[in-house]
């Protein structure tokens, strides 16, 4: 890869890049290893959408699908056990990558079920069952921000489990996710737990914004509204990063420092451009 490449020079800023995207064929076929070497690949995330694609297009999972239906296993189980070894196996690719990053990255995502978003009980039942069934150090739980989840989040990182918290739009959400990031850690130091094994990032979904703002600026068709047309997105992201620089300069947040806790790290998600 040549070091001028937008990656590379990302990279080598110190922005972590992570794949949204996973498969069996992917790994087996060692492109997974590949995008670590020569694109600068350092994560992945993952999301049911992502492999319910995988599994539609075959994607190297025959055997194993074949195996569970002789098994009798319901189409729920299987793909909770067809997601979590893919999921374990790319942890192994990332393996090196975390241990030379100390934690911040070579991570693995996995959500929990989308029908749990409002069901804060099981939602946490879930996580813990998917963070033992991967069996892996560098995994990351994703919870989605809804309220039910804000609850969730906090009793997960308070258990020791690191959280990937997806599908954040608003900056009054970011600073609720970020207070349940915070409730979590403190629940963690109050049991005793090694803070410095906790890690979180926080998906701030971008494009999407665009997507609906530009709807609307559109209806509104003056001039002025047109000229703003595929601006809001960048500007509520960069709002985003100011409310992470606010939230962790707090005295609460360096008292939670120095017992060894990470920030929760800001995760810019959703980059791509919808609306050429």
């Amino acid at each position: 890869m040549q070091l001028t490449s937008p990656l590379a020079k990302l990279a080598a800023n110190g922005v972590s890049i992570w794949l949204d995207d996973l498969s069996r064929s992917r790994i087996e076929s060692g492109n997974l290893a590949s995008l670590i070497s020569s694109r600068s690949v350092s994560g992945v995330t993952t999301n049911p959408t992502i492999f319910a694609g995988a599994l539609g297009k075959g994607e190297g999972y025959g055997p194993q699908v074949a195996e569970l239906a002789g098994k009798g296993k319901s189409a729920t189980d299987a793909i909770f056990e067809i997601t979590t070894v893919d999921v374990a196996n790319a942890c192994d690719i990332f393996r090196r990558v975390y241990d030379e990053s100390a934690g911040f990255d070579g991570r693995v995502s996995i959500e929990v079920e989308p029908g749990l978003a409002n069901d804060t009980e099981n939602t946490i039942k879930q996580a813990k069952e998917l963070f033992a069934k991967v069996n892996r150090e560098n995994v990351m739980i994703k919870i989605p921000a809804t309220i039910a989840g804000l609850a969730a989040i906090t009793e997960v990182i308070g258990a020791g489990i690191s959280v990937n918290v997806t599908l954040i739009f608003s900056l009054e959400r970011y600073r609720a996710v970020i207070a349940a990031y915070v409730a979590g850690i403190a629940k963690a130091k109050a049991q005793g737990l090694d803070l410095s094994k906790i890690h979180s990032v926080a998906s701030f979904f971008v494009s999407r914004v665009d997507t609906e703002i530009d709807k609307r600026l559109e209806s509104i068709g003056s001039p002025e509204a047109i000229a703003l047309k595929s601006k809001a997105a960048l500007a509520n992201a960069r709002l985003a990063y100011r409310v992470f620089e606010e939230e962790f300069a707090t005295a609460e947040w360096a008292d939670l420092a120095s017992a060894g806790a990470n920030q929760q790290r800001p995760l810019m998600a959703s980059t791509g451009v919808k609306d050429p």
